[in-house]
């Protein structure tokens, strides 16, 4: 029997990022393979969602390598994917390079902004990523089954987000991750902290989810990082400058408080004289919470 010829708008269309062929590599550093620009989501009338890749070079003898997934900042409406925050735009190598020749693979994904989508769409957008970077681990040569995932404010928040979830039937299609490590963001979008107040609708977390916290009080509550933690969570790295003038330094305080009454293994470190994205540290202190946290990620078993 004959199989059916496909339709013309099948053939025109792109292939489905599960079956697309990878692109080429490019050497970044010194034992680092980068990919850029990789799709690994169609949304039905929206842009195609994409990730960068850093990979330690291939050695056939070793084992897969750790994931990394990094998740960006910028407020849930902008930012770039590739970015790991103001005081490490001009490092070289970049950050990422650095996470994969400490051998380390590094997946920085897209995910749906807030003038795009509200929540929960940028969580099921990493949830989707997770999902992709499963499906072709082999192609790769990683393991996800031992994914950290590693985010820096909003990002931060949304990787919490991921780390904490409950497993469900979309789990089934990859591991949860294995550690968590979370830069200065916000854990408690029901409670007034800092400069945030949940009444007012025009903050960065009312437009993430699409009303002023305190009109929608469910949806905050399950946007909220506090409120899913559990025993059993994994390990978490909180770090939160005790400066910080737009996320206050309480969400991570507070969150790993919790952690910590949850019996769920958790390190907090209080940064002092540290703003918003390491501002007023000097590079030395940036340096060393970059390592510390490098250093967390790798060490998380297998």
């Amino acid at each position: 029997m004959t199989a059916p010829r496909p339709s013309l708008h099948e053939l025109i269309a792109a292939p489905h990022p599960d079956r697309a062929a990878l692109p080429p590599a490019a050497m970044s550093a010194p034992g680092v393979r980068e990919l850029r620009g990789v799709p690994y989501q169609e949304i039905d009338g929206s842009r195609p969602l994409e990730l960068d890749l850093w990979l330690p070079e291939a050695d056939t003898a070793a084992r897969p390598a750790p994931l990394v997934l990094f998740v960006h900042g910028g407020a849930w409406r902008r930012g770039r994917r590739d970015d790991m925050g103001l005081r490490t735009r001009h490092w070289s190598p970049r950050p990422f390079a650095r996470i994969a020749a400490a051998g380390l693979a590094v997946a920085c994904a897209d995910y749906r902004l807030s003038g795009e989508a509200t929540f929960p769409a940028p969580l099921d957008d990493l949830r989707s990523a997770l999902r992709w970077l499963t499906l072709r681990s082999a192609e790769l040569g990683i393991d996800t089954g031992r994914t950290v995932v590693w985010g820096e404010s909003a990002g931060g928040h949304l990787a919490s987000l991921l780390a904490l979830a409950e497993a469900g039937p979309a789990s089934g299609e990859y591991a949860p991750p294995a550690a968590a490590v979370v830069w200065y963001a916000p854990s408690d979008l029901t409670t007034a902290r800092g400069r945030f107040t949940p009444e007012d609708p025009a903050t960065p977390e009312a437009r993430m989810l699409g009303a002023a916290p305190a009109t929608v009080p469910e949806r905050a509550r399950t946007a909220s990082p506090l409120a899913h933690v559990r025993p059993g969570a994994p390990p978490f790295l909180l770090v939160h400058g005790d400066q910080d003038t737009l996320i206050d330094s309480s969400h991570s305080r507070s969150l790993a408080a919790a952690l910590e009454q949850a019996g769920a293994p958790v390190e907090l470190w209080t940064v002092p004289g540290a703003d918003h994205g390491w501002y007023g540290l000097p590079d030395t202190e940036v340096e060393e919470i970059f390592h510390r946290s490098l250093a967390f990620a790798s060490c998380q078993p297998a």
